[in-house]
């Protein structure tokens, strides 16, 4: 787990979708007048070059972001999204790309706040080091996420996002992703839970979708696309998706209307397709 880095992949199809999503539930919170918390598990390093250093080998950000990036017909909530990647490349190329603890910061209101969790020595402290100049509104702990929610749920103004994205690259993430929910459902019913998942051809990964939608549970949604078929030696990953416990009730409609798009845009060959479906009570 520990040799994970997010910055390979920063910026590819998976953080578009992952992105998308986190910017319109923080807009969705933020119109209730009352405070509300940001909690991600697993922050990474915050930001990310993409001209130089790990991003540069992959270059999984021109299949990603980057195939958004000129383009004149982007759909409103996806024009906010690239809007804000392009804040932090003010000269109009695109050389950094911002992860989620950046993006939610640059989202939230004077009273919100963000609590940052990183595992990863180095990730962990390149976040501290990008997130130095708000320590009254972020706090960051090296510490694994999953761990820390028991201590932070419910959270002070009882209204909280918790956003879960491991690596999954060790098998256990896909289980420590269930009993984390399960716990936390307990403790904090009402709260938003955003989890992003890989779309891999191990069981494991197949079966995940299946296992979140059977969580007690009022509502749910979950949003996935596949960029490309799934490679004949099974390598590799080919989508990835996003499952939402207790989702803005405007999420479906905006995301109908883009991911047609994405899946137009992103798409890498006929296998590309996208799924979209919610379940309220």
């Amino acid at each position: 787990m520990l040799s994970y880095r997010h910055a390979f992949h920063a910026g590819n199809h998976a953080d578009v979708l992952k992105h998308l999503v986190l910017v319109q539930l923080t807009r969705y919170m933020g119109q209730k007048d009352k405070s509300y918390w940001v909690i991600d598990t697993h922050a990474g390093a915050g930001l990310y070059a993409l001209d130089t250093g790990y991003a540069t080998q992959l270059k999984e950000y021109d299949s990603g972001i980057g195939r958004l990036w000129e383009r004149k017909d982007l759909p409103e909530a996806l024009t906010e999204y690239v809007n804000l990647v392009r804040a932090v490349n003010p000269d109009g190329g695109l050389r950094f790309y911002p992860g989620s603890p950046w993006l939610a910061l640059h989202t939230l209101r004077p009273q919100d706040r963000l609590r940052l969790f990183e595992l990863h020595s180095s990730d962990s402290r390149i976040l501290q080091e990008n997130f130095s100049d708000h320590s009254r509104r972020v706090s960051i702990t090296s510490s694994n996420g999953f761990d820390a929610l028991k201590a932070l749920l419910p959270p002070p103004p009882r209204r909280a996002l918790v956003l879960i994205d491991p690596s999954y690259e060790i098998r256990d993430d896909y289980q420590h992703v269930i009993d984390a929910l399960k716990d936390g459902l307990t403790r904090f019913a009402t709260g938003t839970y955003a989890i992003w998942y890989p779309q891999l051809s191990r069981p494991e990964a197949r079966q995940l979708p299946d296992k979140l939608k059977r969580l007690p549970v009022k509502s749910w949604l979950n949003v996935s696309l596949t960029v490309h078929t799934p490679s004949p030696d099974g390598m590799g990953m080919h989508g990835s998706g996003m499952f939402i416990i207790n989702p803005p009730w405007t999420l479906h409609k905006t995301l109908t209307e883009i991911m047609p798009y994405l899946k137009q845009t992103l798409g890498q060959d006929a296998g590309a397709c996208f799924t979209l479906e919610q379940e309220t009570q």
